[in-house]
């Protein structure tokens, strides 16, 4: 019991952290393209990257199971690793687009002007000053990926070792009357939301004291 305890919650932060880490590199690029490109059709992507917001996650869930199902990637981690992407999306985009928006014209001219490209200005002078969105769209996208349930289910279908996560095994914990094992891995998620989310108001305050 104590090894699929920890077996669960292993594979429930690794989801997390692989999902969190590949949305970094694909979420700022569709961040900064919406936020300093028009083109036709933006405010129709824009609705599709929101859409996981809105819509309810087994929906979500069994379109991916048939789709993923073609390709024998139901009901594995690899699936879980797809459909998180595509789930928690929003949440790495949205806070670096809002900050990127916001972002003072003048300062990225005035960065062009002593001749630094898009790419130096990006890093040197952008990316600093937008740390905190950064941080924070981190974080929701991993307490958001920790928390799935239903399109975990969905396309998971909560396979001991392989793709069973903690919320899961929650559910079905309670299902069977195991209040004290769900009560251990509602503890644990519980805990880790709160040190992260302390973590992050921490590092903000103080970039906003170094600023």
């Amino acid at each position: 019991m104590e090894s699929s305890f920890v077996e669960t919650l292993y594979i429930t932060f690794k989801l997390a952290f692989i999902t969190t880490v590949l949305l970094l590199f694909i979420g700022f690029p569709i961040a900064i393209l919406l936020a300093f490109k028009n083109f036709k059709l933006k405010t129709f992507f824009e609705a599709v990257i929101a859409l996981p917001l809105v819509l309810p996650p087994t929906v979500l869930g069994f379109y991916f199971l048939v789709l993923l199902g073609k390709i024998n990637l139901a009901f594995t981690f690899e699936g879980l690793v797809i459909a998180s992407i595509v789930y928690s999306l929003p949440f790495m985009v949205q806070p670096i687009h809002s900050a990127l928006i916001s972002f003072p014209k003048d300062l990225i001219e005035a960065s062009y002007t002593l001749g630094k490209s898009q790419i130096e200005t990006f890093f040197k002078v952008i990316a600093p000053n937008i740390k905190s969105s950064i941080i924070t769209a981190i974080v929701l996208t991993f307490a958001h990926t920790v928390g799935e349930f239903g399109v975990v289910l969905m396309v998971g279908g909560s396979i001991p070792g392989e793709t069973k996560v903690a919320s899961i095994a929650i559910y079905e914990e309670v299902e069977a009357l195991n209040y004290s094992l769900a009560n251990k891995y509602a503890l644990v998620l519980i805990i880790v939301s709160f040190i992260t989310i302390f973590l992050v108001y921490l590092l903000n305050k103080r970039i906003t004291e170094l600023k």
